[in-house]
């Protein structure tokens, strides 16, 4: 029996995927890819400036002009063996229906007419990607298919995000106890109890009487305690804390990701074992993206440069400033925090400033990381130079980018394919320790 030839389809891209990942394009497979001309005049408006998206916009245009032909317009560019072809489609008029939904002139809009005309002129299958939902059911409403750009989303979140720390009861007593005596212990002792560990992985072991805190170390195949820890002059508060401190000071692991919701302590732990290993690196950078309130860019702010970013960056400083509290001013600590920031051994700035650099012996901690796609974190993470560490806080249920979810943004994307990697660790904070008033709101509102 013959199989049936399936239909190729036609996807039309908003302008928003193109910034995501600039290598769009070439995720479709067979299908026909339509860029709209109003998504290249939006483009033009993003080419310059230093943030990463500007840095996408960029390397959209230098991939189409590798492709870039007299046939963009009319029959199409072929994307190479096993894809479609692309176009380029110029502005359409909306049906009469559309006109009447929608009669403002904005370049949402435009896109929305050449999708709707594509459909009502071509037999193949249109469909609208765009990573706004409101365009999304904009485009339903006309009748035109529609949906996200998923090709990078994290599809079981739950499995690959929150399962970083395993609680495991009934362990022997005697083996419990062993560990505290022996620090380590070979895996083999366990298999009773822990079967097929990742690469880093953390435990709480329980039995009747007795608990220890442990992880796996996958280099000499061995579960280890892991003890509590002060790193200057902050003392992880519970299991969850104690984990990520550990991870965050072990040399074998140079790349660890924070995920948690706020007041957990991510950014704090992270900052306060940084400075606890000063001496092993010549630099602590601490950097966050910017996401402007409103879709409203820093210049709309007043002042000068510093002045615009200084709101940003101000919960960074706030960190610092609960590890500069734990001591008296005139303590050797307190006067080495701004020794550092005078050197400029501690720099705190925005993320945009980083990139471009080779980053060679450096603790690099990137906060707010869910508010960055999956492109911008391998845009970061290839920075990595010799001896570095790297590490990504965030809380995937509080992003800030209209275009960005808990299932697609870079900090989820991060975690799900470095798991299993033995240079990786990831974990996940639950508990708040901010205050009570805090955690209850956290919790109830």
């Amino acid at each position: 029996m013959a199989t049936k030839k399936k239909t190729k389809k036609i996807f039309v891209l908003d302008t928003n995927v193109l910034l995501h990942d600039y290598k769009c394009i070439y995720n479709f497979g067979k299908n026909d890819i339509v860029i709209p001309i109003t998504a290249l005049e939006e483009l033009d408006k993003f080419k310059k400036g230093n943030e990463l998206i500007n840095y996408m916009a960029r390397e959209f245009t230098r991939e189409l002009d590798k492709l870039a032909g007299k046939q963009l317009f009319k029959e199409g560019v072929p994307l190479g063996k096993g894809r479609g072809r692309l176009f380029i489609e110029t502005g359409k008029d909306f049906s009469e229906e559309g006109k009447k939904s929608f009669p403002e002139d904005i370049p949402d809009h435009r896109i929305l007419a050449i999708a709707e005309w594509l459909r009502l002129h071509r037999e193949n299958p249109v469909i609208l990607v765009s990573k706004d939902i409101n365009l999304r059911m904009k485009a339903k409403a006309l009748g035109v298919q529609s949906e996200d750009y998923e090709s990078d989303k994290v599809i079981n979140l739950d499995e690959k995000i929150y399962k970083s720390i395993s609680e495991i009861n009934d362990v022997d007593g005697a083996l419990i106890q062993k560990l505290y005596t022996a620090k380590k212990i070979p895996l083999s002792s366990f298999f009773d109890y822990i079967k097929n560990p990742h690469p880093n992985e953390y435990f709480i072991l329980k039995s009747s009487k007795s608990s220890a805190l442990a992880y796996f170390n996958p280099v000499e195949e061995t579960v280890e305690r892991v003890e509590k820890k002060y790193m200057y002059g902050i003392q992880p508060r519970n299991a969850e804390q104690t984990f990520a401190a550990h991870a965050l000071i072990n040399d074998n692991i140079p790349l660890v990701t924070l995920t948690g919701k706020a007041g957990t302590g991510k950014t704090l732990i992270a900052l306060a074992s940084a400075l606890e290993q000063r001496n092993r690196y010549n630099q602590v950078l601490l950097a966050r993206p910017i996401v402007p309130l409103s879709n409203k860019d820093i210049g709309y702010l007043p002042g000068d440069i510093k002045s615009k970013i200084g709101p940003y960056m101000q919960p960074l400083f706030d960190n610092l400033g609960v590890i500069k509290s734990q001591f008296l001013p005139t303590s050797k600590d307190y006067k080495r925090i701004e020794e550092m920031l005078n050197d400029e051994k501690l720099i705190i700035t925005p993320l945009s400033y980083i990139r471009g650099r080779s980053l060679s012996n450096v603790f690099f901690i990137v906060d707010e990381a869910q508010n960055l796609t999956p492109h911008e974190i391998k845009t970061i993470i290839t920075r990595a130079g010799e001896h570095s560490k790297f590490v990504f806080t965030g809380d995937i249920e509080q992003i800030d980018s209209p275009y960005l979810d808990a299932h697609s943004n870079g900090l989820s994307y991060l975690t799900d394919k470095m798991k299993g990697q033995e240079v990786f660790a990831h974990i996940n904070l639950v508990k708040g320790e901010r205050s009570y008033l805090a955690e209850l709101a956290s919790k109830l509102l």
